[in-house]
This record gives C-alpha cells, sequence and structure tokens, in this order.
C-alpha cells in the first residue's frame, strides 16, 4: 500500500468523510497520482496549499503525502495549463507522485477537530456541538457543527481574549470595545462563522471572520465578537491535534510535518 493510501484510510478514521457538509465544500481526495513516488515516508501538512508551500512541500524527495485542509480544488477545471496557478500546482504533484488529501469541514465537524481544538483554550468547562449529528459515525459521538463552551466559572471577556490570542500565537485580534462584561457562554465556529453562529444564543461568538452588519447584529443583542482572521483559528489545530493523531495511525515509519511557510495571507497589524 502507498503512503498516499495509507493516509487516506488515517484521515477517514480521524475526520470521516460522511461528517463534511458536501451541499458545498469539496473533501477528500483530490489528487490521486497515478505513479506514486517511491520511497516516500512523510506527510505535510498545511491549511491552505499556495505555490510557496507546495515548493515547500516538494522541495523534500521523502514527502508522499500532502493534507490541505482548504481544498485546493475547488471548482471545476476545464483544461490544464501552467499559467493558471491551481491547475500549476494539481500538475506539479502528481508530476512528483505526490497525492493531495483535503478533510477540510469533516476536521471542523469531527470529535476532536478544529472546533474543538479552539474550545480548549478558553480554560476549564463543558463542550456540546450547536447542530449534533443524528447518527454519528464510530469514535465520533460527539460530533456535529460548531460548538458551544460553557464556562465552569464566569471569566472576564478580556481572559477570554488573552487566552484566544495564547492558543492562536495571536499579538492581536479584533474583539468589543468594552472588555468588562463577564462571559458564561462561547459560541464557536473556525474560519468564517456567520451562517453558523448567527442564530446562537451565547454571550460571546469566536470565529475568524464576519461580515460587518453581522458583527454589529451580534453587538446589538449584547453577544460579544472575538475575530482572529480566518486561517488564524484554524492553523494551530495542525500541530496541536492533527499531526499527533496521523502519528499515531500511521506508527513510527511515517514522519508527520507541518508546513513552516504557510500563513493567514492577511497579517493583523
Amino acid at each position: 500500500m502507498s503512503l498516499f493510501s495509507k493516509v487516506v484510510r488515517a484521515m477517514r478514521t480521524i475526520a470521516p468523510l460522511e461528517l463534511a457538509d458536501v451541499s458545498w465544500d469539496n473533501v477528500g481526495v483530490l489528487v490521486e497520482p497515478p505513479y506514486p513516488a517511491p520511497n516516500t515516508n512523510r506527510v505535510f501538512l498545511t491549511i491552505d496549499l499556495t505555490p510557496q508551500v507546495l515548493d515547500e512541500a516538494l522541495s523534500d524527495p521523502k514527502v508522499g503525502a500532502i493534507v490541505a485542509y482548504h481544498p485546493p480544488i475547488f471548482r471545476s477545471m476545464k483544461r490544464l495549463v501552467t499559467s493558471d496557478p491551481k491547475q500549476d500546482m494539481v500538475m506539479k504533484a502528481i508530476a512528483k507522485g505526490v497525492g493531495i488529501y483535503s478533510p477540510h469541514t469533516a476536521c471542523d465537524n469531527c470529535q476532536d477537530g478544529v472546533n474543538d481544538w479552539l474550545a480548549s483554550g478558553l480554560g476549564k468547562g463543558t463542550v456540546k456541538p450547536i447542530v449534533p449529528f443524528d447518527n454519528p459515525p464510530e469514535g465520533h459521538p460527539l460530533a456535529g457543527t460548531g460548538r458551544i463552551f460553557e464556562f465552569d466559572e464566569p471569566a472576564s471577556i478580556h481572559t477570554v481574549v488573552e487566552r484566544v490570542k495564547a492558543l492562536t500565537k495571536l499579538e492581536h485580534c479584533k474583539a468589543p470595545h468594552g472588555q468588562g462584561e463577564l462571559i458564561k457562554t462561547v459560541a464557536i465556529c473556525a474560519g468564517s462563522g456567520s451562517s453558523v453562529l448567527n442564530s446562537v444564543d451565547a454571550d460571546l461568538y469566536l470565529t475568524g471572520e464576519m461580515g460587518h452588519h453581522d458583527a454589529l447584529a451580534a453587538l446589538a443583542k449584547d453577544t460579544s465578537v472575538i475575530l482572529c482572521e480566518h486561517s488564524n483559528t484554524e492553523r494551530g489545530y495542525l500541530t496541536a491535534n492533527l499531526k499527533p493523531l496521523l502519528e499515531k495511525q500511521l506508527g513510527d515509519e511515517v514522519d508527520v510535518f507541518v508546513s513552516q511557510v504557510d500563513r493567514d495571507p492577511l497579517q493583523i497589524v
């Protein structure tokens, strides 16, 4: 069995594809090389597969599989030409015999996924899905869309902001002007969370990005908002959760690396 086949099998255990929102998302095997690179034993993890990140991965001849959280192939392609950056990446990966897999919303919704990682940095409390799955797959009884975190003891929003910054390793994030409120419940959705969070009753919304008017609407109903920019709410999951989970599934003979080049396209200054 090729390294890529082993990675696909492991990822489907860690983040079963039936948990993904396939009404719009593009998950699973995106690039399956017909001639897998021989003698590979390294898996490369990234949030976004950009040309720079791909160069980083392909510079290591031991890399045989790339797990890109965001799907680098999202819309249909009618041709494959090097002038198109997305198509160029696909062809380079195939030429090198490297497979590409994307878990995206399956990783958001699974147990110990991205949203659970965000909740893990808030402090002591309980976590449950905003929308639980009716028939979750084996090993994921708490799978579902988004998360509601309830503190054992209410915390000030200033404290929550500092904990979020520590978890995401950010110097700055966006939060309300006044920071004296006590927070009991936090509704969480990694990435772009408006569609999941808007109807949720909570003291605080934690996500990467929201539309201006969605944020205003939340504040108008006395729900505070913390925004970290889109992929900053996702990237730390790779090292904290996905890397050790893959290492456990794949065994000692396979090395798992996290990209050092991958970063949010915009920085908070």
